[in-house]
This record gives C-alpha cells, sequence and structure tokens, in this order.
C-alpha cells in the first residue's frame, strides 16, 4: 500500500507511522525497514520496486520534503515521463510493501509544501493524510486531542481537568502527551486531579516566568527559576520549549514597528491578547539581545546533543544563560 502523509504537526505524524513499524517483526527490524531522504529519481524507483524478503512485511519511508518544496511556481521536481515511471512502479509494488511518503514541514520553518507541484498531485491519489498542527486558540479541538489521549493512555480526566492540563501546557501535543504520561504513572488507577496537574506538570506559568526572567536579564531570578524546572524537566526539553518561546517573541519584536498586534497574531498564529502582552513586555528589549541569547541557548543545545558539552547539562545551560 502506498501513503502520503504531510503537514507540520510533528507529533501527530511521527506516531502515523510508528503504527506501521509496530506491525514488523522486530527480529529482523533491520531487513523490513528503509528509511530514505529525498533520493535522487533512479535510486527513488529502485527503493519502490524493492522485493519483501523472508521477513513477512516490509515498510520503506521516504522523506519527499525537498522534492514539494520551491521558491518557483513552475519548479518541478520531476517532469511527466518521471511522474509517471513512479506512478506505475508504485502502482505495481508488492502487496507486502507499504511504502509511506513523508513531508514534514519542521517548525519555525518559514517553507511551505507546493501543492501545484506534479508530484504532489501525484502521491496525492493514493492514500494521503495532511498532519496540520491544532492553533491555540482552538481550545475544544485541543481539549478533545487530550481524551482521545487521555483514553488511549486509560487516564482518567475530568473535563475540568482537561481544560485545566491545557491552560497550563498549552498547544504543543508532545510535550501534552509528555505530561500525561507524568500524570498515568501519579495518578494510577485514581482519577487525575486538579491539583496533580499543579504539582507535576511544567506550566506556562512557569517556562513564561523564566523565560521573563531571563530575557529582561535578571539573571539571578532566571537560574532561580530554571533550577526549580529541573525538578520537574530535563535540560532538553526546557531548551526545547524555551526555543519555541524566543522564537515567537523575536517574531513580535520585529513585527511591533511594522503591524499591529492583531495582524501579528494571525502571522504567528498566538492569541491576540497575548501578542499585546508581549509588545508591552519587550518594549525595552533590544532585538539583538533577544536573537544574540537565542543562539547561546542553540550552541548549548548542539554541544548537550553532539556530545561536545565540557561540562555537564544543567551546567551548559546555565552558562548560555550567564553569558
Amino acid at each position: 500500500m502506498i501513503y502520503f502523509f504531510y503537514g507540520d504537526e510533528e507529533f501527530n505524524l511521527s506516531n502515523e507511522v510508528k503504527k506501521f513499524k509496530k506491525e514488523l517483526d522486530p527480529n529482523f527490524i533491520e531487513m523490513s525497514y528503509k528509511y530514505y531522504n529525498s533520493p535522487k529519481f533512479p535510486d527513488l524507483i529502485a527503493a519502490v520496486k524493492t522485493q519483501p524478503m523472508m521477513f513477512g512485511k516490509m515498510l520503506i519511508e521516504i522523506n519527499c520534503l525537498p522534492y514539494l518544496i520551491s521558491k518557483k511556481a513552475d519548479d518541478n521536481s520531476f517532469d511527466d515521463s518521471q511522474i509517471t515511471q513512479l506512478t506505475q512502479a508504485l502502482d505495481n509494488c508488492n502487496e507486502n510493501l507499504n511504502i509511506i511518503f513523508t513531508a514534514l514541514i519542521p517548525p519555525d520553518s518559514q517553507k511551505k509544501i507546493d501543492k501545484r507541484k506534479k508530484l504532489f498531485k501525484a502521491l496525492s491519489k493514493y492514500n494521503s493524510k495532511e498532519f496540520a498542527q491544532i492553533p491555540s486558540y482552538k481550545t475544544s479541538e485541543l481539549e478533545n486531542w487530550i481524551k482521545q489521549q487521555a483514553k488511549l493512555k486509560k487516564i482518567k480526566l475530568s473535563d475540568t481537568v482537561v481544560s485545566e492540563i491545557l491552560i497550563q501546557i498549552g498547544a504543543n501535543l508532545r510535550m501534552l502527551d509528555s505530561e500525561l504520561e507524568k500524570l498515568k504513572i501519579f495518578a494510577g488507577d485514581n482519577p487525575v486531579t486538579i491539583e496533580m496537574v499543579r504539582e507535576i506538570c511544567v506550566t506556562n506559568e512557569d517556562l513564561f516566568t523564566f523565560a521573563d526572567y531571563l530575557i529582561g536579564e535578571n539573571k539571578s531570578k532566571a537560574l532561580e527559576e530554571y533550577q526549580k524546572l529541573l525538578t520537574k524537566k530535563h535540560p532538553l526539553e526546557i531548551l526545547s520549549v524555551l526555543h519555541t518561546l524566543l522564537h515567537s517573541k523575536i517574531q513580535i519584536k520585529a513585527y511591533a514597528s511594522k503591524y499591529s498586534a492583531d495582524e501579528i497574531a494571525k502571522m504567528i498564529n498566538m492569541h491576540p491578547y497575548r501578542v499585546k502582552l508581549e509588545i508591552g513586555k519587550l518594549k525595552t528589549v533590544s532585538l539583538k539581545n533577544l536573537v544574540k541569547l537565542k543562539q547561546n541557548l542553540t550552541t548549548a543545545e548542539y554541544k548537550i546533543k553532539s556530545g561536545q558539552a565540557s561540562l555537564d547539562m544543567d551546567r551548559e545551560v546555565e552558562y548560555a544563560i550567564l553569558q
């Protein structure tokens, strides 16, 4: 079967691919799962013509995002004959072979999938599905998503608790799922309470307070809040959220001189009230300092992930904060 998954919601798209990987024999996973990152056309054709061996079902995942992004409307990745050749190969692929084309738009990216491309139209004829981020203002959709995840994890949540989770954690699905896992362990077979959410989960308020001190250059208070966050979150998780917060603040600061709060809210998918609050907070903060702080944290994250950090993870982040 042929599948085409695309969009900017990494958590849901990744989970959909994981469902297919779980169907594979774990003893032969190296043989039965292959990943290709935008291969050249001959290699792409060879990949879709793969014949599964004796290990049952086989899964091939192909990152096709680079094929679908272009600055020019008429810049197609493949010509008509190549599209025909690819379509014929896909239509005749082995019945024990699942092929998933994925086009995941990275976070903070300004790129968009060009749906006018011939390849997009060709892949859309198969089992295609778009995975779009749920905007933060669509609270009912986000609350329904939380309820569905809680049901899968066998967590007991009331409507008021679901609302509290969303208010405190925000609209990041991966973070919401991570906090639900923590609540499941803490609550066991008992219903989750609002008190549990406030005690166990890292809240937006915690992170916003930390970010405000950091951006306001109140280093001592920022470090104090950072130590509190470390009792609930891994340093890399904190960095991930901080990057998102800083990215939005940098956008707001850059746009504030040209656009209204309502216009900025639409541009960056944030509630207008929050944008107005941020504009007020950022009045005395320079754009240059915001960018420098984000660069320092990016460097710290790279050192940690690449194993080049000369300090332990906690201290590496502290050093980035104090620079």
